[in-house]
């Protein structure tokens, strides 16, 4: 399971830091591939500034469906990966810092504050804390790849390094980090229900004698995704505005133009100019993101892990092995 194990070490105890920041980097790396198009169509719909209205529909994007069919028409089935190197390097990156971090801070609360390893609340904290690590650390990927979701045609952005070159240039080299302030207001409850969920639905689906498996590890991380995003989504919504914040050349080609002078200035507009609904508009395609990509990483995670727990153990028992012939060869 995801987090320090305490018991012995022949019963599958955790696997250490390194280990599990590859494991990390190789399902962030899969479940992007899988879930860049969702991720696409919920950005748009997050830095749609007009109001949603059947009666008026003034937004350029009104649905899933109406969304996907238009993106497709104006730029084409590559744009549904726009921004996926950037995306990719912030998966692999991502997955690596914070399941490592994950797996420390469990293994420390365990054993220097000697608390249950394998508690929900601990999840939480723990889950909340390691993702503001990975989130601190490569808030400027998170934002290139907002940028680059952002554009239309005919794009601002040629590559990854003539963005980085453009906003150092343009906005200075604080750009990078528009959002950070409700990237880390939001990542901590987020990432800490994600965990806490996964941990809670593997403890009912024990005693209700769910059988385990690796579909269960891709449900209960499904559960676990959408219950999290639900909660905190205003927060990412809110993030995503300020991370284009300044870029009105690209998103002007998908709708109107905003300027925000801080987080709580970002919200008040919002409430003001879109209402209430404002907060979630795009939870639909970042609800299946979410229950995708979520079950997706746990899913590929708790895999490797337990390829690499297999093969130290299998190389454990060799090693054992070849010692007992030794012995008996001297004997």
């Amino acid at each position: 399971m995801v987090g320090y194990d305490p018991r012995p070490q022949d019963q599958g105890q955790g696997l250490s830091s390194s280990k599990a920041a590859a494991a990390g980097s190789a399902a962030g790396l899969l479940t992007r591939v899988f879930i860049n198009p969702l991720d696409v169509l919920k950005i748009r719909f997050q830095l749609q500034i007009e109001r949603f209205s059947l009666l008026e529909p003034r937004a350029k994007y009104l649905g899933i469906a109406q969304a996907t069919n238009r993106i497709f028409r104006e730029e084409g089935l590559r744009a549904f990966w726009k921004g996926h190197v950037p995306a990719q390097i912030l998966s692999i990156s991502y997955g690596a810092v914070q399941f490592a971090s994950f797996e420390f801070l469990t293994k420390f609360a365990h054993n220097a504050m000697l608390y249950d390893a394998r508690n929900p609340i601990v999840h939480f904290v723990c889950g909340g804390l390691a993702a503001c690590t990975a989130t601190v650390t490569l808030q400027p990927m998170d934002t290139l790849r907002t940028r680059f979701v952002a554009q239309g045609e005919p794009k601002v952005y040629r590559n990854l390094w003539h963005a980085v070159v453009t906003m150092f240039r343009r906005e200075g080299p604080l750009s990078l980090y528009r959002g950070l302030t409700p990237s880390i207001i939001a990542v901590f409850p987020y990432a800490g229900l994600q965990f806490a969920s996964y941990n809670i639905f593997h403890r009912i689906s024990k005693w209700g004698s769910i059988s385990s498996g690796n579909v269960h590890n891709l449900v209960c991380g499904s559960c676990a995704g959408i219950i999290s995003k639900t909660l905190t989504y205003p927060l990412d919504l809110l993030k995503k505005r300020m991370q284009v914040d300044g870029f009105q050349k690209a998103r002007i080609s998908f709708g109107q133009v905003q300027t925000y002078k801080g987080f709580l200035d970002c919200m008040f507009q919002v409430a003001r100019g879109e209402g209430l609904r404002g907060f979630y508009k795009g939870l639909s395609p970042s609800m299946l993101k979410a229950a995708f990509s979520t079950g997706l990483v746990f899913f590929w995670y708790e895999l490797f892990c337990n390829i690499l727990n297999d093969h130290k153990q299998g190389a454990s028992s060799g090693h054992q092995q070849q010692q007992s012939k030794d012995l008996n060869r001297k004997q």
